[in-house]
Formats: C-alpha cells, structure tokens, sequence
C-alpha cells in the first residue's frame, strides 16, 4: 500500500509521499514514489505514484527516455500543465498495456498518480492521473489530491488545507496526515519523503526524508497527539458532568 498527498495553496506547492512497498507479508521493501524534474529557471514537475510499481517505474523511465532520446513529445517542450498530465497519462495507459500483454497470472498493472508543478508562463497545478489515462484537477475548493491508502489522512486536510495557508504550515499539516496514515495502517511506512516548492520559483525546492526516528518528524507526531488529548480535554461537558447529577 501506497500514501501520496499533495496540497496546493498561494504561496506553493506541498508533495508528500510514503516509502514502502509490500508484496506479501514476508516482501516489505522501500522504494521512493517522488520523483522531481527541474529545469530552473523554465519548469518544475513532481510525479508521486501509488500502485503496481512495475508500472511506475516504466512511466518514469520512459519519461526520462523521451527526454534523452528528444522524442517529438517529452517534458521539455510541454507548454502547459495540462499538457504534462495528458502526457503521463497516455505512458501510464501505454505502459499498463504492454505489462498485460506479456502476463499469463492476470496480474493487476494499475498505477494511479499526482503530477505537479509550474512551467514558465503556466500558473502551478496539481493532477491526479488514473490508470485509464484520464485525470482530475485540484480546485480551490478542495486544494489537496491523494493517492492510495486517503482515508485516514483525509480528515485534517478537509479541515486545515485552504488556498490562503502558508506554505510551512500546509507542510506541517501533510506531514500531520502521513503520521496519522503510518500509525493506522501498517503497509504505509518510511522514509517520508517531503517536497516544499514555491510559486514562481521555477527550482527545485526544499526536499527533505524523513526516517521514523527523525527528531524532527517524532516531534511532529507527539505534539500533534498531545494537541488532540487537549482538544478533547477542552471539549463542552455533557449537562450531567456539570450539574453534578450521577448518569443513571
């Protein structure tokens, strides 16, 4: 299992993805799911991918080919983050195709991903591409993408991630969501990769890994329990707590 975020607001962009890879319980391994294209000063792209990795490393592989080999289409003549989506899509799709083609075991190639970033003239963005091909765009009603295991991570992004947050605060809160993720389920697991890209910036942007026992990261997940326990400490009594009459 695979957790992959990324959170769009003014001042940037967010990426946040997971490390681990399982292939049955007794085939755990760590892979990186970040993968970042910069051409400073012209473009900057992030690919975050959850599913078969097979297939992952086929579309970024490709990728890299195009670019090596000057193919008629590749990252670098793009003009458009819309564009770039459409691109990965249709590898992605390509991909999934020629894995199937040489399966005898029915083996399930589905690869989903988020692709963001800015390229000079185009504002930043973020896309979730699915295994078909297709893709949707964040919006500034729901700012923020995932791809994987979402549902344990979802609920401070619905609460916290607005397009006016700031950029270290939007960092903080994806780093909140994946040690909400790691401590739920047990397939999602270091290192955490954390990407921080501001707009117009047209760099590389601040990357950082962080392993399980990293000060910084166990700090983030102690405080934020610790914020929790008094959150609901301070919640609204029921009126029997405060009148002092016993629950029958």
């Amino acid at each position: 299992m695979t957790y992959c975020l990324t959170a769009h607001v003014a001042e940037g962009l967010i990426f946040c993805s997971d490390s681990r890879t399982n292939a049955g319980a007794d085939n755990v391994s760590i892979y990186s799911k970040m993968h970042s294209f910069c051409w400073p000063g012209d473009r900057f792209l992030c690919l975050l991918s959850a599913g078969n990795l097979a297939t992952a490393q086929g579309v970024v592989k490709r990728m890299q080919q195009d670019i090596d080999q000057d193919a008629e289409t590749h990252l670098l003549n793009l003009t458009s983050m819309a564009e770039a989506a459409d691109y990965v899509g249709l590898i992605n799709a390509g991909v999934q195709r020629n894995q199937a083609n040489r399966d005898t075991a029915n083996t399930n190639f589905e690869a989903t991903f988020i692709l963001g970033g800015q390229i000079n003239g185009d504002t930043p963005a973020t896309y979730m591409i699915y295994p078909q091909g297709n893709y949707i765009h964040e919006s500034s009603d729901h700012p923020f993408l995932q791809i994987g295991e979402i549902k344990y991570g979802k609920p401070i992004l619905d609460r916290v991630i607005s397009p006016d947050l700031s950029l270290e605060a939007a960092a903080r809160c994806a780093l909140v969501s994946m040690n909400s993720t790691m401590r739920s389920n047990v397939t999602v697991g270091p290192p955490v990769e954390l990407l921080i890209y501001r707009t117009d910036s047209l760099q590389s942007g601040r990357y950082l890994t962080l392993s399980e026992d990293d000060p910084f990261y166990r700090s983030i997940g102690e405080r934020w329990s610790q914020g929790l326990l008094k959150a609901l400490d301070d919640l609204p009594r029921f009126a029997w707590e405060t009148s002092g009459t016993p629950l029958a």
